[in-house]
């Protein structure tokens, strides 16, 4: 069985992740799609790869010395990532998120050994920001480097030297469209980026959750956001340095109801327990599938595990409290 990898670094064991049809989704779209199952990386999310290129580079410049300290503002999957390529590596991690991300993402941060400072959600413009806040303790502290996730095109890099050589590899040169949500912009842009490089006729699309203001801009040249979404770690108001050059061909904006629906079906019908932002995925790629037509082939991320967020997305009381549908096995 030549599939069976073998790894003699912990730290390949990022990326590489496992493609995967998705049978309900195709059937919805009248075509095929795939899933990246980016939460088989040893964090459980898509973002590990972000924290591996983002500390190598890091230490290409300089800034990361034997001993250095990590520090990130994040909604919580970046920070994780971030510890565990920092454990692997002998440095220390402090993680800035906002206090309304999942109880899972802040113990789990603990249990791998970073330092959680916790701060009230707010605006960007706000100089209390998760962002901002990550910025000057990276500044105050000695032997500390910011990870800048937002900004810092390593990120973009991830995706346009891994992920999708991946996809394009995996799915045989044989892809129609591809589109993801937004958080730092990161995955969007190095995907569609990588995969317009190898066909420039690929289609990238945004899938935006409500709440975010990438939609209105790439449909109708501005920021401006409408609505709102539970969805952690995606949902921009602002084009990022990783954003900035993004091919992006259409645009489609998901309810989190949407979300729920695919995160529902994926679980019962077909066994896989993801997070929302997957879910808004999922949605996407189904209707750029129904866009595209019969016989296209379209990629998405499945972003995390699904037990990030046990204690809300798969509480049937947080899921009242939020005006959100409860599963039927939750009830």
């Amino acid at each position: 069985m030549t599939d069976l990898a073998v790894r003699t670094n912990t730290l390949d064991l990022i990326g590489k992740t496992p493609l995967v049809l998705l049978k309900g989704p195709s059937e919805a779209a009248g075509c095929e799609i795939w899933g990246k199952c980016e939460f088989a990386n040893p964090g459980a999310s898509v973002k590990d790869r972000a924290a591996l290129w983002i500390i190598n580079d890091a230490e290409a410049r300089g800034e990361l010395k034997p001993g250095g300290t990590v520090v990130e503002g994040t909604a919580g999957n970046t920070g994780i990532g971030i510890a565990l390529v920092a454990n692997a590596k002998g440095y220390k991690t402090i993680i800035v998120m906002p206090d309304n991300q999942s109880k899972e993402k802040m113990d789990t941060l603990r249990a791998l050994g970073a330092e959680l400072v916790l701060v009230p959600p707010t605006k960007f413009a706000d100089p209390n920001h998760f962002v901002h806040t990550s910025r000057r303790i990276a500044e105050e502290t000695e032997g500390a480097v910011w990870a800048n996730q937002f900004d810092n095109v390593a990120n973009r890099r991830a995706h346009i030297e891994g992920t999708a050589p991946e996809i394009w590899e995996q799915m045989e040169g044989r892809i129609d469209g591809f589109t993801c949500a937004v958080g730092t912009g990161g995955t969007l842009a190095g995907v569609g980026m990588g995969l317009k490089a190898f066909d420039e006729n690929v289609q990238i699309a945004l899938t935006d959750p409500f709440g975010a203001a990438l939609y209105n801009y790439y449909a109708n040249g501005e920021l401006k956001a409408e609505g709102s979404s539970v969805a952690e770690g995606i949902g921009q108001g602002r084009i990022t340095a990783n954003l900035e050059g993004a091919p992006v061909d259409t645009q489609f904006r998901m309810s989190d109801e949407e979300g729920l629906e695919w995160v529902a079906r994926l679980l019962r019908e077909e066994g896989l327990c993801l997070g929302l932002s997957s879910g808004i995925n999922v949605a996407g790629a189904v209707a750029l599938g129904k866009q595209l037509g019969s016989g296209k082939r379209v990629a998405t991320i499945l972003c995390d595990t699904g037990f990030r967020y046990l204690s809300s997305l798969y509480n049937a009381e947080w899921l009242a409290s939020k005006q959100l549908p409860v599963f039927d096995w939750l009830r």
